[in-house]
């Protein structure tokens, strides 16, 4: 994972890098040692990637929301929120940003970052909104409110790690064995349904820059 871990671009004050597909738990223990290494100077990062079919479980994560084995494996990890799905085609935005810096509440990055994925969207002709009391990214799909970005971070002495996940067009059969993010019967869709081409690596390039942006002094 080193050798991926070169910078491949900067968005404001934070460096982005581009990790191509990884391993989930391998890219979460970098994550924690980056955090557990920086120090006042430290620039912020944002990390690019998107990760083999797993289920991961946030700190407060009950296993009920797991509703069937289907051979996909499931983490619990130290984020917050409930569970959800990664798997290819899925965009994940890694954010290493150090909030005390910043003068920043863990509540007001969950909305910059909300806001981040809405402002990209909207720059595809696709009305999308946050919600306080269930963070994540949501869009009408049909008349049905659905799911397209799923939110969680860990904050540690300060700084944030963990980030959000946006459907990019990937299969989202694995939904349906989940009650996404604990919700029972949240529907879950992605940009492809909306007729929207992109790859992850056209996506994430579009995306980070929009959600670095809201973290730059």
């Amino acid at each position: 994972m080193t050798a991926a871990l070169a910078p491949t671009a900067r968005a404001g004050a934070a460096v982005v890098r581009e990790l191509g597909r990884t391993d989930y738990a391998t890219t979460w223990r970098a994550m924690q040692a980056f955090t557990a290494a920086r120090g006042a100077a430290t620039r912020d990062e944002i990390w690019i990637t998107e990760h083999a079919p797993v289920y991961t479980l946030g700190l407060a994560g009950r296993p009920e929301h797991l509703l069937r084995a289907n051979g996909i494996p499931a983490l619990k990890v130290d984020r917050g929120g409930q569970i959800t799905y990664h798997g290819p085609g899925q965009v994940v935005v890694y954010l290493m940003i150090d909030l005390r810096r910043l003068g920043l509440g863990v509540r007001p990055m969950v909305r910059a970052i909300e806001a981040g994925v809405v402002e990209w969207l909207d720059s595809m002709g696709i009305f999308a909104w946050g919600k306080p009391e269930a963070p994540g990214v949501y869009v009408d799909r049909d008349g049905t409110e659905a799911k397209i970005g799923a939110l969680g971070l860990k904050i540690r002495n300060g700084c944030s790690y963990h980030g959000v996940a946006v459907n990019i067009a990937m299969d989202l059969t694995p939904f349906a064995d989940i009650n996404p993010c604990g919700f029972s019967g949240l529907a879950v869709t992605q940009l492809a349904d909306f007729g929207v081409r992109r790859n992850v690596e056209e996506a994430g390039r579009e995306l980070a820059p929009l959600v670095a942006a809201r973290f730059t002094r």
